[in-house]
């Protein structure tokens, strides 16, 4: 998968969120979604975000829907992390912020 997909769907704090919650195990996506305060539609174009980033996988036992957490799938944004020295692979944070001040978001100010 390509960078561009992977931190465009890290760039929520609410997927994000779901991801630290993968981190303990596999969840149904009703599980997934009872933390928030939002429909379950909106919870489920997350996960889609996720899915089709490679970060998550979806798959349906019996009438439910799972969600498991891929890790490999941050390798490539980890090492590329990595290369600048300052981050560590997991605090998306402060890369955030790092991007942020020196305008590197590509958004127009």
């Amino acid at each position: 998968m390509d960078l561009d997909t992977t931190f465009a769907a890290l760039s929520d704090p609410t997927r994000r969120h779901i991801l630290s919650m993968l981190l303990e195990d596999d969840m149904a996506v009703t599980d997934v979604a009872e933390p928030f305060d939002m429909s379950l539609a909106a919870i489920s174009k997350h996960l889609t975000i996720l899915t089709r980033a490679g970060l998550i996988s979806q798959e349906k036992r019996g009438r439910v829907k799972w969600c498991k957490l891929e890790p490999d799938a941050l390798k490539d944004a980890s090492v590329w992390m990595q290369s600048f020295g300052q981050f560590e692979a997991i605090n998306l944070d402060a890369f955030e912020t790092f991007l942020t001040e020196n305008n590197l978001t590509g958004e127009n100010s």
